[in-house]
């Protein structure tokens, strides 16, 4: 009796310390067939989001106060080949707000593509002017803090710690931005520098306001010293798991010489809540292929997993 009793209370003790705590495997499928101008058909990976899987987790500490981490490594599926990790980060969460502490994405860049036409992917139009995205892989060596979301508004935080192997490189990033039934409005600022001379500053405001019958979409970013662009876009939906999306960007390059210029068009359809066919196309003029080094024009078909 005794025995079953301690049982008992072992399982039960169990049971409440894991009902504290919660680790979720998740991640992305995607993969593409894409042609481009001059180039034989390919496999492409990641048309919208770039595959992935990852583990996070949350354990409750009591208070108000929570421990979390977040791993999540590149696939790549034309290949079968799995890369280095795209965040690595474990931080506290509470009223507080949250502090990340790793590798993380930047303030910056947790904006800069919220408003990009044709579901953000390959496709979107808003390639133009590639220095305004600050880099495809996570600010490492990062601290980054997320404040408490208040009355609609939100606002956070990064910085890295310098990276000796890159001439000291480093970059420090803000974002603040308002979410409002329909309305979303965020602005994003950068800056990035390093011992060999190199002072780069980005901003980018974005917006988009969904009317029901079409989500408008707008993007502008200035990158001091190299160029500004502009980016209107449309979503509109067809139906209940058909969605059309529409982008224009244009570019004014400080070094002189016509407008970059980039449309494109694109079809996503939703056979369940987590698997997604896409397709779409975009084309550029010569300036904006000059300035991106992307082909002149691209089609694309693909289908994204989530899990």
């Amino acid at each position: 009796m005794k025995k079953s009793l301690i049982a008992l209370a072992v399982l039960a003790a169990s049971g409440a310390a894991m009902a504290q705590s919660s680790v979720t495997l998740y991640g992305v499928a995607d993969v593409a067939l894409a042609k481009s101008k001059d180039s034989s058909a390919a496999l492409i990976n990641g048309g919208v989001l770039g595959s992935r899987w990852g583990v996070k987790g949350t354990e409750d500490l009591g208070g108000g106060l929570s421990a979390k981490f977040d791993l999540q490594q590149r696939l790549d599926l034309t290949n079968g080949s799995a890369s280095g990790f795209k965040y690595a980060w474990v931080g506290l969460a509470g009223g507080f707000g949250e502090v990340q502490l790793g590798s993380v994405g930047s303030a910056y860049d947790d904006i800069a593509g919220a408003t990009s036409p044709l579901f953000d992917s390959a496709l979107t139009t808003n390639i133009i002017a590639p220095t305004y995205n600050s880099y495809t892989d996570p600010l490492n060596r990062a601290v980054k803090y997320i404040a408490p979301e208040f009355g609609g508004f939100s606002a956070a935080v990064s910085t890295q710690f310098k990276d000796a192997g890159a001439d000291n490189f480093r970059a420090t990033s803000f974002n603040v931005g308002y979410t409002g039934g329909p309305l979303y409005v965020a602005l994003g600022y950068e800056q990035q520098k390093n011992d060999a001379g190199l002072d780069s500053k980005l901003t980018r405001v974005v917006g988009s306001y969904d009317f029901g019958a079409a989500k408008l979409l707008a993007s502008f970013g200035d990158n001091k010293d190299v160029a500004t662009d502009l980016t209107i876009g449309v979503d509109v939906p067809l139906g209940a798991a058909l969605t059309l999306s529409a982008g224009y960007t244009v570019a004014d390059y400080d070094a002189g010489g016509d407008k970059g210029q980039a449309v494109g068009l694109a079809l996503a359809y939703s056979l369940s809540k987590r698997t997604v066919l896409y397709t779409g196309f975009n084309k550029l003029n010569d300036e904006a292929v000059a300035a991106s080094g992307n082909a002149e024009h691209t089609f694309a078909a693909g289908i994204k997993h989530s899990f």
